[in-house]
């Protein structure tokens, strides 16, 4: 697998950081009263919060929300994410949004401070003396918090210049990259969706629109990306428009899954695409194949998921974990 350089042309960089006080210290002899402890290369000493965490909760969730936007449109690249160019303004106007919800939530935090200090030590009044004697300045706090990002191009380097055979290396990979995040994402599709189930509510497709929303924008990293983007546009648009998704249709979707959190037969099916079998000859494949199995209920635990393939209709077509060979491989 292998992605030309000049995908970057069509790709802006995003490097995000977030950073988020603790409310943690380090918790020191002096804190257990002379107490005997084990030495230092035996056991070192935890922490203690000067803060409650609730009050610390909303900048987490806001940091989520801008990996979790970056996660769904771009690809993981050079510590950060590459999006698509036409995505970026989008990108950048959410992660604005974030920023600056993230600001007025900090400095909703600092107006009240000692108050939250106070009402932490009220809480633990045994504990009054370790906590606060490790509390913080409300300025050294609001300078360990912050969201920041930056959006950049990375240029194609000059042919036959050396001295970006890492960058080659890590452009390269983005097609590698893709596929082994969309495997990720749908295995969690699987285990929260489609697993064991025999009817599921329309909900279970959001989760694979998002898939197919990422695929479909960054189709030009990897030639077999724009295929397995139509087959699951394809297995949309065969889907009843309204009420639960049951019997065939869902056979289907659950054998779609299946393939999409298989990084190896994903790719040889994406060829296989390219080579002339149509969307709708693999998912016909994948809902016989379901019908003849039967619903999984989970992976067996602490186990691998199989690679085995079963041919049908000349379509290699993967397994989910768990299902009977039945003697057909």
């Amino acid at each position: 697998m292998h992605t030309d350089i000049q995908v970057l042309d069509s790709l802006v960089a995003i490097h995000l950081e977030v950073n988020i006080w603790t409310a943690r210290r380090k918790l020191s002899p002096a804190d257990f009263g002379g107490a005997v402890l084990p030495p230092g290369e035996l056991a070192s000493l935890g922490s203690k919060r000067v803060c409650d965490p609730e009050d610390l909760r909303v900048f987490g969730t806001l940091k989520a929300r801008a990996v979790s936007l970056l996660e769904r449109t771009g690809v993981r690249f050079l510590g950060g994410w590459a999006i698509p160019e036409d995505k970026a303004e989008a990108v950048h106007q959410e992660l604005e949004t974030i920023g600056q919800e993230f600001e007025a939530a900090k400095e909703a935090f600092l107006g009240r401070y000692d108050e939250a200090v106070r009402q932490w030590i009220a809480r633990h009044a045994r504990w009054e003396r370790i906590i606060a004697d490790s509390t913080v300045g409300v300025e050294q706090v609001r300078s360990r918090m912050g969201f920041r990002w930056q959006a950049y191009r990375v240029v194609a380097p000059s042919p036959g210049d050396a001295v970006a055979s890492g960058l080659h290396q890590e452009v390269s990979g983005l097609g590698g990259t893709l596929f082994g995040e969309t495997a990720k994402a749908a295995a969690e599709a699987w285990h929260k969706c489609y697993a064991g189930k025999t009817s599921v509510t329309r909900k279970a497709l959001s989760p694979l629109r998002t898939i197919h929303h990422k695929l479909a924008g960054l189709a030009f990293v990897e030639p077999r990306v724009a295929p397995v983007a139509e087959l699951m546009d394809t297995a949309f648009q065969s889907l009843p428009r309204r009420g639960r998704i049951q019997g065939a249709p869902l056979l289907m979707l659950q054998g779609l899954v299946c393939l999409l959190r298989d990084t190896s037969a994903l790719l040889e099916h994406g060829q296989k695409l390219m080579d002339g079998t149509t969307p709708g000859d693999v998912l016909q494949a994948l809902t016989a194949l379901r019908a003849d199995h039967g619903p999984v209920i989970d992976d067996p635990p602490d186990t691998r998921r199989s690679q085995d393939e079963f041919p049908l209709a000349g379509i290699p077509v993967p397994l989910c974990p768990a299902l009977p060979s039945q003697g057909l491989w």
